[in-house]
């Protein structure tokens, strides 16, 4: 079992526990797996973070605190870390999962460090889980966004309107492709006020609707700047 930079951080007692073997096994691989350890990780994961972006932002309003805690620690971002650190080289998967790519898929991943992070807390205690956390988390804490870039698109499109008396927006689904674990969203944005529709897709309805709200924020500002 090796998953590079992953080890390297681990406290030593962890690296060859029955914990961090159970928080590295997907529940296709085993009846004991990581999914309660996920659970006890994404506790400590939201509350450490939580704590270092309340020291770190002392007049940050609460809205704002959330939004880069949701930035932090969300799948995307849990994905990337545990990727950086080749973690789905160290995952037990299920022969169905390992043939289908798992251990290269976000959630698979993102559930997985959350397990460790469980694991670290479980062997060694709070102290030493923060440590973990934050180590893992320090260029993404060195490098905050500011808090308007952390609004997603339909947040910000929605505003837009409302800051120039316009209706909000109506979202409608299109089109769902592909196998139920890898499935593909079409969905239009549509403003009617402004004749305008535009479509995004992703790998969910949600992020679907957020890259057509993307594509009309472009449009409109693209229009206003011509006009």
């Amino acid at each position: 079992m090796s998953a590079g930079r992953l080890f390297d951080l681990l406290p030593a007692p962890v690296r060859d526990s029955t914990e961090l073997r159970q928080a590295l096994t997907h529940r296709s691989a085993a009846p004991r797996h990581n999914e309660r350890l996920e659970f006890l990780g994404d506790g400590v994961l939201n509350f450490v973070i939580a704590a270092r972006l309340y020291e770190m932002r002392p007049e940050a309003p609460e809205g704002e605190l959330s939004r880069l805690r949701a930035a932090l620690v969300n799948k995307d971002s849990l994905a990337a870390i545990a990727r950086g650190m080749d973690m789905g080289a160290a995952l037990s998967l299920g022969e169905g999962e390992r043939k289908s790519g798992g251990h290269r898929r976000d959630s698979i991943l993102a559930d997985a460090l959350e397990a460790v992070i469980g694991a670290v807390y479980l062997q060694e205690g709070f102290e030493v889980a923060q440590r973990f956390v934050l180590d893992l988390y320090a260029r993404r804490l060195q490098d905050l966004p500011s808090a308007e870039s952390l609004k997603d698109p339909k947040t910000r499109l929605q505003e837009w309107l409302q800051r120039r008396g316009l209706e909000t927006p109506e979202y409608r689904l299109l089109e769902v492709t592909g196998k139920p674990h890898d499935q593909h969203f079409r969905s239009a944005c549509r403003i009617p006020r402004r004749g305008l529709e535009c479509v995004g897709e992703g790998s969910s309805r949600r992020r679907a609707e957020q890259a057509a709200a993307q594509k009309a924020l472009e449009t409109l500002a693209a229009d206003q700047e011509e006009a």
